[in-house]
């Protein structure tokens, strides 16, 4: 009897290992060093591809406008990854420098947004994207540029989408 719940305990364990491992995020399947076509094979074409200052480019894999990740792989001049991470996120976000970037460096580091609006009054343009903070909270980080182009404002806020007091209002 003990032999027959030590085998079907570690069958379960073996099960969940399996199906854990199929879990993998796309960022933890891509290995520094791994040239363009091999990334492709594993994470399939990128929908947005952006050229880095550095020579290099920035490919992304967005989960936009219902998800809530963009994977982004930069790979140097010569097509080898330099870095690869999950950049719809709060320490990614917190990067963007209010009175300097412009809607080409937000759109480089985070991809197209899910929604974008015009405030009049304000007389600002604003780009929202979507994620999950601390892997619990789904919220919308939002990013404010004036007519120029200019980012003069960031805000988060809880995502109405997923709070049960707006369910019948939205």
């Amino acid at each position: 009897m003990k032999r027959r719940v030590a085998f079907t305990l570690t069958q379960g364990v073996c099960i969940v290992a399996v199906a854990l491992a199929g879990c993998a995020q796309p960022e933890q399947r891509v290995q520094p060093g791994m040239d363009q076509q091999a990334i492709v094979a594993k994470l399939g074409p990128p929908k947005e591809t952006y050229d880095l200052p550095n020579g290099g480019k920035r490919l992304m894999w967005p989960t936009q406008p219902m998800g809530s990740t963009t994977t982004a792989v930069d790979l140097d001049a010569a097509g080898n990854t330099v870095s690869v991470r999950q950049v719809l996120q709060e320490n990614e976000f917190y990067r963007a420098e209010v009175n300097k970037w412009t809607r080409n460096d937000v759109l480089i580091a985070f991809g197209r947004p899910f929604e974008t609006a015009y405030f009049k009054r304000m007389d600002r343009e604003v780009w929202s994207y979507r994620y999950i903070q601390n892997n619990i909270d789904h919220m919308l980080f939002h990013f404010y540029f004036d007519a120029q182009g200019v980012l003069r404002q960031t805000q988060k806020q809880p995502d109405p989408k997923y709070d049960p007091s707006q369910r019948n209002v939205l």
